[in-house]
């Protein structure tokens, strides 16, 4: 593993935790006072990979899958029980000034905006607790300002902003110091979909201005579709898959999805002569064929057909994230090129 080119590289991270088991009722409890029963939950396990400066990267997996605990191994808020970790140079669980400085966690379910006072006190508060200067503070805040369009709303009390408003201004609040690595943990959780859109620009510009690392968990696959090239999946703390999002959509589901149009009626029997119909009804369908039928199918459409519009989609990435940890699609090995061995 290249450390000195990483932004980010981990190597064999494991992370467990001893959880207290009784059953339910009073007797259960008085017995435990005396004797507790404990049993080792392995959040991570040999879980490697690493992270050029500047990727976008998404870092998959269902729920207790290890994606924040690994996102807090990474930001040094928990210390790793085995392997090496390593993040703009500096071991993480070290706490070192230069580290904070460099990277910064954004939880979408946890805030550090003070509730009762206006988003601009915590940009005063981060200011002092970065020794920013009052020029780059300014400079930066104002930015962040045009970028986020929340100067008319950083004056009022947190408790009276929407979730929207208030998650840019937490955005605002955890890049002030102009962090070179971002953590962000489901950052469009609750948001709305306008609201969605306008927190991914404000990213992907972030990354492409300052050739900042982000490191993005989203249970919204739209997010990492727009954002991310590459994924790194991982499940019950291991590693699942590491790579091209667009081959990884190949190797699980090897479909295309020709949604259509029609300019006349057309028999649905006609149209299971080409591939699956997942959905059929007055003037619209879609089809389902696989990759290397395509070309074929869509000549043969055209010809037979009255089609006043046709697409071509990939399966949605939601279906593909199912069937994979399902294990209904095929097995997706981690990809040796896209970053070594891979939340």
């Amino acid at each position: 593993m290249a450390e000195a080119s990483s932004a980010i590289a981990v190597e064999s991270l494991s992370k467990s935790y001893q959880i207290h088991e009784r059953a339910p009722g009073f007797g259960a409890m008085v017995r435990s006072v005396f004797r507790r029963r404990t049993r080792l939950v392995h959040a991570v396990e040999d879980l490697s990979f690493s992270i050029a400066p500047g990727e976008r990267v998404g870092f998959l997996g269902p729920n207790g899958a290890g994606k924040t605990t690994t996102l807090k191994v990474l930001s040094g808020l928990l210390h790793p029980s085995g392997g090496r970790v390593r993040v703009a140079g500096f071991v993480p669980q070290h706490r070192e000034v230069g580290f904070l400085k460099r990277i910064t966690l954004v939880m979408g379910q946890k805030q550090q905006l003070l509730w009762d006072l206006p988003p601009a006190e915590t940009f005063a508060l981060n200011r002092a607790i970065y020794g920013i200067s009052e020029a780059d503070f300014k400079e930066t805040l104002g930015e962040l300002e045009d970028l986020l369009g929340i100067a008319a709303v950083a004056t009022k009390p947190t408790r009276q902003l929407s979730l929207g408003e208030r998650m840019k201004c937490e955005l605002a609040a955890a890049l002030l110091h102009r962090p070179e690595i971002l953590f962000l943990d489901e950052p469009t959780i609750g948001l709305d979909v306008a609201m969605q859109l306008s927190v991914r620009e404000f990213i992907r510009r972030y990354n492409e201005q300052r050739r900042a690392t982000v490191v993005l968990t989203s249970h919204y696959m739209d997010d990492v579709a727009a954002l991310c090239p590459r994924v790194i999946v991982i499940d019950k703390g291991r590693l699942r898959y590491d790579g091209d999002l667009a081959a990884l959509a190949r190797s699980v589901r090897p479909h295309k999805r020709i949604a259509l149009r029609f300019g006349g009626p057309v028999d649905r029997a006609l149209l299971e002569r080409v591939g699956a119909v997942l959905s059929f009804e007055p003037g619209r369908a879609v089809l389902q064929v696989p990759q290397e039928e395509l070309r074929p199918a869509m000549s043969w459409l055209l010809s037979q057909t009255d089609i006043a519009d046709l697409t071509v989609e990939d399966p949605p990435l939601e279906e593909v994230m199912r069937e994979l940890f399902a294990g209904e699609g095929r097995a997706a090995e981690p990809a040796g090129d896209a970053g070594e061995a891979a939340s």
